[in-house]
């Protein structure tokens, strides 16, 4: 049977055979991995794999870092659910929370310990906040803080396009809540103009925290420490600048260089992130 034509009918027919199951097999996992694809959980939107480009960045840094794909709540967390979380912690009340966590301002617009008021709308932005707080009400909800670079991510993205500084009318938009006082009572949350990736208020409501707030430009008493980095701050800081031009980004980074842990601020708030497993 050696030189039988059967034989390359045969192998032809095998490699045929192997072709098709490895393209059924390649279909099946797409599939597989399509419908596995967890989604966005409600009051959450994904914020797409991408790269984050530090505002003042020291020489030892990339230009650009990457960020992972990542869940983020779609707006501002309210003092509905900022309540919700104080009574299940009584801890964290406003008479019962260790002053090692929170400033004395800690809730103080609220009218008790477990009342809003009129100060404290329901559905306003949760403020006079610390970061201790807000990390443990994020662990409560079953989420976390976003760090600086996957909130600058979210924030720099326009209307309709992922990069706002070269959307028409973005960069302005983003300016004219600097022009405005903070009233005393705060605006309902989530009627601001979605961006591309559908989050809202993330520049026109309040300021918010980060995970990582305190890594920002300056750290101990620049005078005197001899290991930081000149061309970090002051002018130097300003002449390494990405973009001269962000003044929203400059204001957000002194904010945070400025801020403490227990630090409590009127306008000042927080929203959650989640990861995204593998």
């Amino acid at each position: 049977m050696n030189g039988s034509p059967l034989k390359p009918m045969f192998s032809r027919c095998r490699y045929g055979f192997a072709t098709l199951t490895l393209m059924l097999a390649v279909g099946v996992a797409a599939l597989r991995s399509e419908v596995a694809a967890p989604p966005a959980p409600a009051g959450t939107v994904v914020i797409p794999a991408g790269t984050y480009a530090p505002l003042i960045r020291s020489k030892d840094e990339p230009e650009r870092s990457p960020v992972a794909a990542y869940y983020l709540d779609e707006r501002p967390v309210t003092n509905a659910e900022f309540l919700a979380f104080v009574r299940a912690l009584p801890q964290w009340q406003r008479s019962r929370v260790s002053p090692l966590f929170a400033d004395v301002g800690y809730l103080a617009h609220w009218a008790g310990d477990t009342a809003l008021g009129a100060l404290g709308p329901a559905e306003a932005p949760v403020v006079r906040v610390s970061w201790f707080a807000a990390r443990a009400y994020a662990a409560w909800a079953g989420k976390r803080l976003p760090t600086t670079a996957e909130w600058e991510r979210a924030a720099a993205a326009g209307f309709t396009t992922a990069d706002g500084a070269t959307e028409p009318g973005f960069p302005a938009y983003a300016l004219v809540w600097f022009s405005r006082p903070t009233p005393d009572t705060l605006p309902v949350v989530g009627l601001g103009r979605p961006n591309v990736y559908g989050a809202r208020d993330l520049l026109s409501l309040v300021w918010e925290w980060v995970d990582d707030f305190n890594t920002a430009m300056v750290s101990g008493e620049s005078r005197g420490d001899t290991g930081l980095e000149r061309t970090l701050f002051c002018g130097a800081g300003a002449a390494g600048a990405r973009d001269l031009t962000n003044y929203p980004a400059f204001m957000r980074a002194g904010l945070r260089s400025s801020l403490r842990a227990s630090y409590v601020v009127p306008n000042l708030g927080f929203r959650c992130a989640q990861s995204i497993s593998p």
